[in-house]
């Protein structure tokens, strides 16, 4: 371990020496090539980090002490840097987001919106299709919007992989209160669950 995290601090120092080469060699007005080289300095810095995680873990660091250090709660520290094992198979788990998660998400809102209810439904697995009518999804956005207002936009996705599955967690602002649209594709991109839960208020 100690090898793997002599490597990614040498590659973060080359990489940040290149950035620093990089605006001594370009015009004053190209900074393409800067941003490139910030790009691969943060990628160096994330393997660091990862390195010193893991290492810390291997010497009994909790996840708790991790995500204070790092100003997340455990659990958020775990699905950033853990490596969680697949009770199934005993093979690590993939933890990696559907790539698409935040696109999917904003067209599923999108529609919900627009009032495209099939649209919706036709991407449902078929436990969903079995459990959530059209009608019933048309008669929950109408309840929220009863007690919330007009839909007024949505802020940035945040997806997470969890087990066969990537939940993505979109913030929605209606005019009287603010929920969370929470969305679980499975790899086809079907949708698996489809919540909307209000967001305490600040």
């Amino acid at each position: 371990m100690q090898d793997t995290l002599t490597d990614a601090v040498r590659e973060l120092r080359a990489q940040t020496d290149a950035l620093l080469a990089s605006r001594v060699l370009s015009s004053d007005d190209d900074w393409s090539t800067s941003i490139d080289r910030a790009v691969r300095v943060q990628s160096a810095a994330e393997a660091v980090m990862l390195a010193v995680v893991h290492r810390a873990r291997q010497h009994g660091a909790t996840w708790q002490v991790i995500g204070d250090a790092l100003g997340v709660s455990r659990q958020a520290a775990f699905q950033r840097y853990g490596k969680p094992i697949d009770p199934r198979t005993g093979e690590p788990m993939n933890t990696t987001p559907l790539a698409a998660a935040a696109d999917l998400a904003a067209a599923v809102i999108s529609d919900l919106v627009a009032g495209r209810w099939s649209q919706i439904s036709e991407r449902f697995d078929s436990t969903m299709r079995d459990g959530l009518s059209d009608e019933a999804l048309a008669a929950a956005w109408a309840q929220i919007v009863g007690m919330a207002g007009a839909f007024e936009g949505h802020g940035e996705t945040e997806a997470v992989r969890a087990g066969d599955v990537t939940i993505t967690n979109t913030p929605l602002s209606l005019e009287a209160a603010d929920y969370t649209a929470r969305i679980t594709f499975r790899d086809d991109e079907s949708i698996a669950g489809f919540y909307i839960l209000e967001r305490p208020a600040s």
